[in-house]
């Protein structure tokens, strides 16, 4: 890039819990810039997950909270060319690139459910991430799975 880099934009927080990673949640939630029915959606979530919750000392953002973190890996595969052969190369993840993926990995697995809203959909999400189960929570063991099939070529990394 001959240009210096981006600077990174701060988010301001979700007004009802007072939480940038609320807003990060809902800015990938949104689609066609509909920012409100995105809020509406994930508030709407957390009063099911708040109404369904068996944890009675936490509440429903700390119980979305650690499905959010149980979503996130870790570790992840890149593809790198070493003549002519393509090999998936296991890398550590940044800390940030790890929250987007476990974000987007939540609400993609939350969209193919079959329920009936899509508030229900995400609140059974969360709380089969909260659980260590669901779908998410299986992508992410996927992908260490690979990482930790393609070890043997950790040597290549760049």
């Amino acid at each position: 890039m001959r240009k210096r880099r981006a600077k990174k934009r701060e988010l301001l927080p979700d007004p009802k819990f007072n939480d940038q990673l609320a807003t990060r949640f809902v800015n990938n939630l949104m689609w066609d810039g509909k920012k409100s029915v995105a809020f509406k959606v994930f508030y709407d979530a957390l009063e099911i997950v708040e109404e369904k919750k068996t944890d009675d000392e936490k509440s429903a953002l700390e119980i979305w909270k650690d499905g959010l973190s149980n979503v996130m890996p870790h570790v992840e595969v890149r593809s790198r060319r070493v003549g002519g052969a393509t090999f998936q190369i296991p890398m550590q993840i940044r800390p940030d690139r790890k929250v987007s993926m476990a974000i987007k990995w939540m609400i993609s697995y939350a969209r193919k459910r079959n329920e009936k809203t899509m508030a229900q959909r995400l609140a059974a999400e969360i709380l089969a991430a909260a659980k260590e189960e669901g779908a998410a929570v299986k992508k992410r063991i996927d992908t260490h799975k690979m990482a930790e099939a393609n070890k043997a070529f950790s040597h290549f990394r760049f």
